[in-house]
C-alpha cells in the first residue's frame, strides 16, 4: 500500500532507480552553484562511521562535477568525464541554507535529481512528480556521509552526492526543503478516539477488535466507482493538511474482503508523509481530524489502476479502516 521511496530505495540498493516520488514542480533556474573551491561548502563530507572514507581522488572527481540551477528547481549535473566513478560515498556541500537548524533523526523532506555515473544520463528528478521525499536522518536510511553533510545545516541546504554501486556510480543533487520532528509511534495514541459516526447504508460494516484493530464484512453488490470517504470516529484534533507526515494505524482489503495489508500484525502505527500514498488514500486523509477513524473505498483510478501491486491484483478497488493519530 506505501508507495515506495525513490531517494531510499536507491541509496540502500547502490544505484538509481526512475525517480517515482512525487514533487512540487519546479521551474529550471540558469544559475551557477557556488564554486566549491572557493568556499567552505565545496568540502566533501567524509563518513564518521565504518562506511568507507571517500579518497583525495573521490573528492577532487566530485568537485569536478558541475552543477546548474537554483536552490528550489531540477538541478541541471554535468560530470567532467564519463564513466565517472568513486570509491566510496562522497558529499559536497553545494549552498547553506537559511531555515531551521536540522538535527539528527529528523525526518526532512528532500528533493533530488540524478544522473547515471556510466554514461551521464538524466535518470529522473523529484521536481518533476508532486512532493519531496520524507526521509528520516539516520544512518539506517542514508548513508552516514549524507548524513553529516545535513545534520546541524539549516533548511535550504543543497547537497551533491556521488554514490559507487554494484555497477555504476550514481550522481545525485538534494535539495532540503524541510525538517520535522516526529514523534515515535509509541508516543501517540494507538487507536482513534472520539465520537462515533453512523455510517451510510451499503457500505462494508465495520468491526473492532478489544484492540481496537478493525475487521469488515464481506462487502456485497458492485464496487463503487468513486472515492468513498466515511468517518466512523471524529477526532478532536487539527484537520490533517497535504504535505503533513502522518501516523496512521490501517488495514487494507479487497472488495471481495481479502486483507492484504495492516500495520495491525506487527501493533505498530506507520509514519509517513501523506501525500506519498495511493491517491484515494491521501485524498481520503487530507481533512480528516487527528484521532478520526475512517473508512475509504477507493476505485482502481485512484489506487493502483491497471497495475498488479503484490499481492493486489490489476483493476482492484481496495477498501481500508484507517485510525489517524498525529499529524505535522
Amino acid at each position: 500500500m506505501r508507495r515506495p521511496a525513490a531517494l531510499r530505495a536507491a541509496v540502500s540498493a547502490g544505484l538509481v532507480l526512475v525517480v517515482g516520488l512525487s514533487a512540487l514542480a519546479g521551474c529550471s533556474g540558469s544559475s551557477t552553484a557556488p564554486n566549491p573551491t572557493t568556499s567552505t561548502t565545496g568540502q566533501a563530507t567524509a563518513q564518521a562511521t565504518a562506511e568507507a572514507t571517500p579518497s583525495d581522488a573521490d573528492i577532487a572527481a566530485l568537485a569536478a562535477v558541475v552543477v546548474e540551477g537554483d536552490f528550489g528547481a531540477a538541478a541541471t549535473i554535468t560530470l567532467p568525464s564519463t564513466p565517472f566513478t568513486v570509491s566510496a560515498t562522497t558529499v559536497r556541500r553545494l549552498s547553506e541554507g537559511t531555515g531551521a537548524t536540522i538535527t539528527a533523526g529528523q525526518q526532512a523532506s528532500m528533493h533530488s535529481s540524478w544522473v547515471s555515473g556510466a554514461d551521464g544520463s538524466s535518470l529522473g528528478t523529484s521536481y518533476d512528480s508532486g512532493t519531496a521525499e520524507a526521509v528520516t536522518l539516520d544512518s539506517a536510511t542514508l548513508p552516514q556521509a549524507m548524513v553529516d553533510a545535513i545534520v546541524g545545516q539549516k533548511v535550504g541546504v543543497r547537497i551533491l552526492v556521488a554514490m559507487p554501486g554494484t555497477d555504476k556510480t550514481s550522481v545525485v543533487v538534494v535539495d532540503v526543503v524541510g525538517a520535522l520532528t516526529v514523534p515515535a509511534v509509541t508516543d501517540v495514541p494507538q487507536r482513534a478516539e472520539g465520537a462515533a459516526v453512523t455510517p451510510a447504508a451499503g457500505l462494508p460494516t465495520v468491526t473492532l477488535a478489544e484492540n481496537g484493530e478493525p475487521s469488515i464484512s464481506t462487502p456485497t453488490g458492485a464496487a463503487p466507482t468513486s472515492l468513498v470517504v466515511q468517518p466512523l470516529i471524529t477526532g478532536t484534533g487539527a484537520a490533517v493538511k497535504s504535505g503533513q507526515t502522518v501516523i496512521l494505524h490501517y488495514t487494507g482489503w479487497l472488495w471481495d474482503g481479502t486483507k492484504f495489508d495492516s500495520s495491525w500484525t506487527d501493533s505498530t502505527p506507520i509514519s509517513y508523509p501523506v501525500d506519498n500514498f495511493v491517491t484515494g488514500f491521501t485524498q481520503g486523509v487530507v481533512g480528516q481530524t487527528v484521532g478520526s477513524q475512517v473508512l475509504l473505498v477507493i476505485p482502481p483510478d485512484l489506487g493502483y489502476g491497471d497495475t498488479e501491486n503484490g499481492s493486489i491484483p490489476a483493476g482492484s478497488t481496495l477498501v481500508f479502516v484507517v485510525d489517524v493519530l498525529w499529524a505535522g
